[in-house]
Order: structure tokens, then C-alpha cells, then sequence
């Protein structure tokens, strides 16, 4: 089941997206978690640092020994 993260309109950018829902620490952490090519936006791993996400966007994180989703949800 994906967990739903609640952000403010119109969209946030993945960096601040996996710092923003605690998935990274930091930014250094989440730029080496998407060059290290282990997101995925929508279902196609995304390299871009800057990909806006919008309402009902799904994050994928596939860690090491496991695989997080995430919803991104704009906040009307």
C-alpha cells in the first residue's frame, strides 16, 4: 500500500518531494538516490533532480531490501 504524502499546490520537485516526505535526510541523500537511478516517477525511474510532481504523481523508492511507494497529494 503507498502512503500518501499531502504537499502544497500546484506541484513540488522530486529533491524536495523525498526530503519533504523524510524519505532522504538531506539533499545530498535524495540527489544520490535519484542518480543512483533507485526512483522511479509513475513507473519509469526518473534522473531528474527537478521533475515537477503533481496531484496523484506515484513515487517508487526500491531500496536494497525493500520497495516504497509514495502519492503525491496536492493540497486544494
Amino acid at each position: 500500500m503507498a502512503t500518501e504524502i499531502k504537499v502544497a499546490p500546484p506541484f513540488i520537485k522530486l529533491e524536495q518531494f523525498l526530503k519533504f516526505a523524510n524519505i532522504a535526510e538531506t539533499g545530498g541523500m535524495a540527489k544520490l538516490m535519484i542518480t543512483d537511478g533507485i526512483v522511479e516517477v509513475n513507473g519509469e525511474v526518473c534522473m531528474m533532480r527537478g521533475k515537477k510532481l503533481y496531484n496523484k504523481d506515484r513515487v517508487t523508492v526500491n531500496f536494497e531490501e525493500e520497495t516504497e511507494e509514495y502519492i503525491c497529494l496536492i493540497e486544494e
